[in-house]
């Protein structure tokens, strides 16, 4: 009895053992991904700092150089697919490609746009969390100017190794539900063409998507 109950010991404190690395491989697993994602939005943010205090950049050149930053760190085609959801299936290869660059093009507008008009002085990281299907959210607020302690949160995901954006929660509103909302019955009514055809619009006429 005393060997059966040593045994069962010894096998209870394997099994704890196990579940306890796990976990703890499972932490480490988190942290490194949270903290990539954190780099990469530390960089964004100062780039974009960068542009903003440059001296003598007047306003349209600011938001040209704010669009190429959102251009390489940003996510478009996933974006894009997640905007649309079952409905890019309806999308033939090069109307899903039109609406791709159509997309960029308007968000990485509307991203500088709005970034321009803060003039905040200070981005502050307040924290990061992993999120579904390994995705991490790196939460920011700005701190000073115009738009004092507006919060600004970016979804990112890794994908072939590299993280990017996917989504920007500003003030809790979603840039990618937001669409969705917003394009969801025009694709309904009127499919893939006029929905490209409204997209183009929006950025022709500078609207800026919250």
């Amino acid at each position: 009895m005393q060997e059966r109950a040593g045994m069962m010991l010894r096998t209870t404190r394997t099994g704890i053992g196990i579940v306890l690395l796990a976990a703890w491989m499972a932490a480490g697993a988190a942290s490194a991904d949270t903290t990539e994602a954190r780099v990469v939005v530390d960089q964004t943010l100062a780039d974009v700092l960068a542009v903003l205090n440059e001296p003598g950049l007047e306003s349209p050149a600011r938001v040209k150089k704010i669009e190429d930053i959102a251009r390489e760190r940003f996510d478009f085609e996933l974006m894009s697919r997640l905007v649309l959801r079952a409905g890019w299936k309806r999308f033939d290869a090069a109307q899903q490609q039109q609406f791709v660059e159509a997309f960029r093009d308007h968000l990485a507008a509307s991203y500088g746009s709005r970034i321009d008009r803060y003039e905040q002085q200070q981005v502050e990281v307040t924290g990061e969390q992993l999120e579904a299907r390994g995705d991490v959210t790196v939460k920011t607020r700005i701190v000073g100017g115009t738009a004092d302690n507006v919060a600004m949160d970016y979804r990112l995901r890794q994908r072939n190794g590299i993280w990017r954006v996917i989504d920007v929660k500003i003030e809790g509103v979603s840039l990618v539900s937001n669409f969705h909302s917003q394009f969801k019955e025009v694709l309904a009514e009127g499919g893939p063409e006029e929905v490209l055809r409204r997209l183009r619009e929006k950025t022709e006429k500078g609207e800026v998507t919250s």
